[in-house]
């Protein structure tokens, strides 16, 4: 997944976990993971499912069938704003695994990428688990949704094994259960939108709950003084332009808060903020002000974390 995991795993003397046999169960279940939808290995399920042209059923794993088939019902949702075909838009603007040298696309070329951008050309299959395109061109990314299945895959493991108290973290992704080594819940810190240097915004206790956090403020590139931001709004082809820095979302399952935050980033925080009261979401967001930023937090988020008092 191209980033570190790391977990705590809290409990009495008595009922003490196996930590040499978590540790190799947990490596061979992120193995296994890496297997079906990682797009660095050229063997995985989804890179094959990639590199074939037909457009027939594509035979693949259930857990991949799985995750795709929730990031297409989010991408119907949001009405396109979460797109897990938005790749070759992203590698159009210097942003993919090749940057290059970052200039600005012509309009024939991002109208070129958009023809093959577009969840509906993706079709799922549950009880053959199998995945099919409508055209060949299209290509499935779940870097926004699969660590956050990784993380839920952990936990569920470690509830396996009887381990009720832990805190899961990939990659930024988390999921905590139970109570720290103090009984109280996790305590979990949000970061500063800031690039310099790293910077606690707040600390939020994480009781039974998965977070993941989207930002804008590390990767992004100026021409001509104007700012161009690596989320790409795919029902545009082009770098978002609002001043939404970060967002954060809490919930039950990491792999949707994974998925959310990444959408709230396409549609800001007006139309972000909208659309999480409507659907009773826990979202944080840290929007680009004059001076500094400003906060700003869901209905569900203040229910659950009460009033943020602003740094």
């Amino acid at each position: 997944m191209g980033t570190s995991y790391h977990i705590t795993v809290c409990s009495d003397a008595v009922d003490s976990p196996d930590k040499s046999k978590i540790q190799q169960d947990v490596d061979l279940l992120l193995k296994t993971i890496n297997q079906q939808m990682s797009t660095y290995i050229k063997t995985s399920e989804l890179s094959k499912f990639n590199q074939s042209t037909a457009e027939e059923w594509f035979p693949v794993s259930a857990p991949l069938v799985k995750v795709v088939d929730s990031g297409l019902k989010l991408s119907e949702d949001s009405d396109g704003a979460f797109d897990m075909t938005v790749g070759p838009l992203v590698n159009l603007w210097h942003f993919g695994p090749d940057p290059g040298k970052r200039t600005i696309p012509e309009e024939s070329q991002i109208e070129a990428a958009r023809k093959s951008v577009g969840y509906h050309h993706i079709q799922v299959q549950h009880d053959t688990p199998a995945l099919k395109k409508t055209i060949p061109e299209v290509y499935l990314d779940l870097s926004a949704i699969a660590k956050g299945y990784a993380v839920d895959a952990v936990g569920e493991y470690l509830e396996s094994q009887s381990v009720q108290n832990y805190l899961v973290e990939i990659g930024g992704e988390m999921r905590a259960r139970g109570s720290n080594q103090q009984g109280e819940p996790w305590n979990v810190g949000i970061e500063k939108p800031v690039s310099e240097k790293r910077v606690v915004q707040h600390v939020f206790p994480l009781d039974n709950l998965s977070m993941a956090t989207s930002g804008n403020y590390r990767n992004f590139f100026e021409v001509d003084g104007v700012s161009y931001s690596h989320t790409i709004d795919p029902r545009t082809g082009r770098p978002v332009k609002h001043a939404l820095a970060s967002v954060t979302v809490v919930g039950e399952k990491c792999m949707n808060c994974d998925a959310i935050a990444t959408c709230l980033m396409v549609l800001g925080a007006e139309e972000g903020y909208n659309w999480c009261a409507e659907r009773d979401i826990a979202a944080y967001f840290i929007v680009k002000a004059e001076t500094g930023f400003r906060e700003r937090y869901s209905p569900q988020w203040q229910h659950l974390f009460g009033e943020v008092n602003e740094k």
